[in-house]
């Protein structure tokens, strides 16, 4: 059981950047937004399935706790790009948390 959560979550984490990077070059069309939106849902459950199977080791509590903050800079990168506002500070933190939360998903750190 913990392998198909595992290979779900690591799978919705890829198509989550790759959505991410389609809505902002086509702010206009909203598709992609929702099945980002949707892919979020998975993740996050997917994450909670593993936590409870692995007795909530604190990292991994921890990386769950910058994967919805990660969520919440998705979201205001989108956002601030259909409202015509600057983004590239929130670029430079969602390619942080992105490198942090996989190095502590493959025991990097």
């Amino acid at each position: 059981m913990f392998n198909i959560l595992l290979q779900s979550h690591s799978g919705s984490w890829a198509i989550l950047v790759l959505l991410l990077v389609i809505s902002y070059f086509a702010p206009k069309q909203k598709i992609s937004l929702m099945i980002q939106r949707l892919f979020y849902l998975i993740m996050l459950g997917t994450g909670i399935g593993m936590l409870f199977i692995l007795g909530f080791p604190l990292i991994y509590v921890l990386k769950g706790i910058l994967a919805i903050v990660l969520i919440g800079v998705m979201e205001m990168i989108v956002g601030r790009k259909k409202r015509g506002e600057s983004t590239k500070m929130l670029w430079v933190a969602c390619i942080v948390l992105i490198l942090v939360i996989i190095s502590i998903g493959y025991n990097w750190i």
